[in-house]
C-alpha cells in the first residue's frame, strides 16, 4: 500500500477499497477460487463480496475460465462487430422480458449515462429524477443529493462537478411517494426520466415498500415520463427476470452490469425500441465506445449466464438465503429485540444495520444507523477470516459455492461484537 499511494490517490482504484470507512490498512489481494480469497500475506477469507457482486458463481468458475481461455488464442478486441455480442444479448433477452432492444457498454456508469441521454432524446425533456442514496455511477448528473427538503434541485456532492451539470438532476425520496408528487407536480412537463436502484443497494439494503415501485410505473406513465430501472447490482442476481419479473413492475428501460460480463468489465442498456432507436446511427443520440461489447467479457457473461442454468443457481442460492434468515432468527433475536441490530436479505442480497430493529426506509435512516459497530463488527469478520466489503453502506452477497457453514460463521462474529456492548 505503500508503493500503491505513490501511484494512485489514496492507493486505490476505486475510493470504497481505502477502508476509510472502517478504518485500518486496506488489504490487498493476490488470487480467488471458489468461495475464498487470499491475500498477499497468505491469509485466506470466505468472501461475502463476489468483487461487489458480479462473481455469483465464485472465483475462477472453470466454465467462466474456459470461455475466456479459448477466446485469448482468437481475439480480446474487435472494434467491430462479433457474433459473440448477439449470442450474449439474445441469452439476456430470454431472460429479461421487455428487452427489445440494447447496447453493451464497458461501465455501468455508461450504462445509465446513455439510458438517460436516450431518455431525453425520445421524450425531448431535460429533466431526470432520481434517489437519494441510489447509486448510478460517477457522471457528473448523478452525483446529487437531497437537501433538507424533500426535493432539491442541483446540489452537486463531489468536488469538481460545475453546478450547470446538475441542474436539470432531481432529487426524491426513497420509498415517499411524497417527494414523488411534488416533484412532478413543479416539474412534470420537463421530466424525462425517473431513475432507480428497484432494490437500494448502495445505502446499505433498502427494499421499496409495497406499492412504491408501482406508484412510479403509473406516475411516469401519466406525465409521459421515461422509467428507467438500474439493475446494475440486481439484474441476473435477484431473480431470473430481474427486479421486473420479481416486483412484477415493467420500466421502460433498464441497465446492467457486473454479472452481465461475468466479472470483466462490461454493461448494458436497453429496453423499449421505439426509445433506443434514438441511439445513433438510428437516431441522434450519440453514444460510442471502442471495447464495447468486447470479446472477452461477451463470453465471460455468456457462460456465466448458461452456467447458471445448469445449476439452477436461484434456488440454491434462494436455500442459502432462508438458511442465513434462519440462523439470524435463531442466533440474533434477542439484540433485534433490544434494537442493536436489524436484518434484511432479499434473494442473494443481505445487510445488517446496527442501533435499530427497524430496517431503514430511506438514506436519512440508514444514515443515523450506528456505523461504529458495523466498523467494529467488519474487523472481527476479517480477523476471522469473513470478507465483505468495507463499508456500511455495502451490502453482502451470497455466491453459489458459499456453504452453510460460512453462513453461521458469520452471524455468529456479529452476535459476539454484540455480547461485548450488551
Amino acid at each position: 500500500m505503500e508503493r500503491s499511494r505513490k501511484v494512485f490517490p489514496g492507493g486505490v482504484n476505486s475510493p470504497v477499497r481505502s477502508f476509510r470507512s472502517v478504518g485500518g490498512t486496506p488489504l490487498v489481494f493476490s488470487h480467488g477460487q471458489g468461495k475464498n480469497l487470499f491475500d498477499i500475506d497468505g491469509n485466506k477469507y470466505v468472501d461475502f463480496c463476489s468483487s461487489w457482486g458480479p462473481l455469483i458463481l465464485g472465483y475462477s468458475h472453470p466454465v467462466v475460465i474456459q470461455a475466456m481461455q479459448e477466446q485469448l488464442h482468437k481475439a480480446v478486441t474487435f472494434g467491430a462487430p462479433s457474433e459473440l455480442e448477439t449470442r450474449l444479448a439474445e441469452k439476456i433477452q430470454e431472460w429479461i422480458p421487455g428487452i427489445e432492444m440494447m447496447r453493451f457498454v464497458s461501465s455501468g456508469t455508461e450504462a445509465t449515462m446513455s439510458a438517460v441521454r436516450a431518455a431525453r432524446a425520445a421524450t425531448n425533456r431535460n429533466k431526470f429524477v432520481k434517489f437519494e442514496g441510489c447509486y448510478h455511477g460517477h457522471a457528473d448528473q448523478f452525483l446529487v443529493k437531497a437537501g433538507s427538503g424533500l426535493a432539491t434541485l442541483g446540489n452537486t456532492s463531489s468536488a469538481g462537478v460545475p453546478a450547470g451539470t446538475t441542474q436539470d438532476t432531481l432529487t426524491g425520496i426513497y420509498n415517499s411517494e411524497q417527494s414523488i408528487r411534488e416533484i412532478f407536480a413543479q416539474y412534470g412537463n420537463d421530466i424525462a426520466a425517473v431513475i432507480i436502484e428497484p432494490v437500494a443497494a448502495n445505502m446499505g439494503l433498502v427494499l421499496p415498500k409495497p406499492g412504491f415501485l408501482e406508484f412510479l410505473r403509473k406516475v411516469t406513465k401519466e406525465n409521459g415520463s421515461v422509467l428507467i430501472f438500474d439493475e446494475v447490482m440486481t439484474g441476473f442476481r435477484l431473480s431470473r427476470g430481474g427486479s421486473a419479473t420479481y416486483f412484477n413492475v415493467q420500466p421502460d428501460l433498464w441497465t446492467f452490469g457486473k454479472i452481465v460480463g461475468g466479472g470483466v468489465p462490461a454493461a448494458a442498456y436497453g429496453g423499449k425500441k421505439e426509445i433506443m432507436q434514438t441511439i445513433s446511427p438510428l437516431g441522434n443520440a450519440y453514444q460510442a465506445g471502442t471495447l464495447s461489447g468486447n470479446p472477452l467479457a461477451m463470453v465471460a457473461g455468456y457462460a456465466t449466464l448458461c452456467e447458471m442454468e445448469k445449476q439452477n443457481a436461484f434456488e440454491k442460492l434462494e436455500n442459502l438465503g432462508k438458511y442465513l434468515d434462519k440462523i439470524v432468527a435463531k442466533l440474533l433475536t434477542p439484540y433485534i429485540e433490544k434494537a442493536q441490530v436489524s436484518f434484511v436479505r432479499i434473494g442473494s442480497f443481505f445487510c445488517f444495520f446496527f442501533g435499530t430493529n427497524v430496517p431503514p426506509q430511506n438514506f436519512a435512516e440508514v444514515s443515523s444507523t450506528n456505523m461504529n459497530m458495523f466498523n467494529k463488527v467488519y474487523h472481527s469478520w476479517l480477523q476471522n477470516g469473513i470478507y465483505l466489503g468495507p463499508s456500511g453502506y455495502e451490502v453482502g452477497f451470497l455466491s453459489t459455492c458459499i456453504e452453510e457453514n460460512d453462513i453461521q460463521l458469520m452471524v455468529e462474529i456479529v452476535k459476539q461484537e454484540l455480547d461485548t456492548v450488551a
